[in-house]
């Protein structure tokens, strides 16, 4: 019997209910995967909330995985038992096997191992269309990056100083800023303990940034807006501390011009090419040594409640798996 992680009503890390579902053969069109590690991400936590609504309840929750092909339904040429594979997509990986659409999958290169890929496919793609696509980054930039000892935060730093640019970083604490610096960040600043608006005038000089990568939402908000340099953008991509509030676009006017955006990966990997481009890049970038993909912190499925209320207290840093 396959087990899996569910929620069957909104709520608390609570919520979360470790117990056995059936997965029927694979459909046409369809893989059944047998997962060796799954990715734990905040994204998780706002659709166990409800902030980000689910098709329906009960559902299994989770959003990327990895793991090997145990048998492909009809239909299915490309991929065969043994392949070793992971994907991105919306919930259903909170669990040991599970079947999935075959076009929505990737092979893994042998050098990449199935815990990097767990966290690779939703935190390291998020991170190739931030820094490729939404804003592209190129040498001289200066940029922000809110969180940046988080899993997403600690590869924007990585990719986005193999890029060339002058890499500012928000942390919680000195343990983060040390891992921060360790890790691309030119300079780090303690959120906790300093204003990030008045230290990224001083360290630019006044000059301000490029970009600001804003995951983190509400508590860093407008502060965000004021560390841009005119026409810069901010990039709005998480709600880590809860949704940005609605404001003015007038505050754009006001800072001097700017862009803003609030991106997600399904509009920038809807496509099977977009999606073969994205992971063909991303996996490039670790093999060539431009991006390490340290794992913090791993935890059983079971133990799923443990996970959100570690990383929803800030008690992790970098990323985080799920061991089934």
């Amino acid at each position: 019997m396959t087990k899996a992680v569910r929620v069957h009503q909104v709520g608390g890390p609570e919520v979360l209910t470790y117990e056995d579902v059936d997965v029927p053969p694979p459909g046409n069109g369809e893989v059944r995967i047998r997962q060796h590690a799954i990715g734990l991400n905040f994204i998780d936590t706002y659709y166990r909330t409800g902030l980000y609504k689910a098709p329906a309840l009960p559902f299994i929750a989770g959003n990327e995985a990895s793991g090997e092909v145990v048998a492909v339904g009809s239909g299915v040429t490309n991929f065969h038992p043994g392949d070793r594979v992971a994907y991105y997509t919306n919930l259903g990986s909170y669990t040991t096997e599970r079947n999935i659409v075959a076009d929505r999958l990737v092979k893994l290169p042998d050098a990449i191992t199935h815990e990097q890929a767990a966290v690779l496919m939703l935190k390291g793609m998020t991170v190739y269309y931030l820094l490729h696509k939404t804003f592209r980054i190129e040498p001289g930039h200066r940029v922000l990056i809110h969180a940046a000892a988080g899993g997403i935060g600690l590869l924007a730093s990585q990719w986005a100083k193999a890029l060339g640019a002058n890499v500012i970083g928000t942390v919680g604490s000195q343990e983060k800023a040390e891992l921060a610096l360790a890790n691309g960040c030119d300079h780090v600043i303690l959120y906790n303990e300093e204003d990030f608006v008045a230290r990224v005038k001083q360290i630019s000089r006044g000059e301000l940034c490029d970009v600001v990568y804003d995951g983190v939402g509400k508590a860093t908000f407008p502060g965000s807006l004021s560390c841009l340099k005119p026409r810069g953008m901010f990039v709005s991509f998480g709600n880590a501390s809860g949704p940005v509030p609605p404001f003015s676009l007038l505050e754009l006017n006001n800072h001097g011009s700017l862009f803003a955006t609030r991106p997600k990966l399904n509009d920038y990997v809807g496509t099977r090419r977009e999606l073969l481009e994205a992971a063909d890049t991303m996996f490039a970038a670790v093999l060539n040594g431009k991006l390490h993909v340290p794992i913090h912190h791993a935890y059983a499925l079971k133990d799923a409640q443990k996970a959100h209320r570690d990383l929803e207290s800030r008690a992790t840093v970098g990323a985080s798996v799920l061991r089934p």
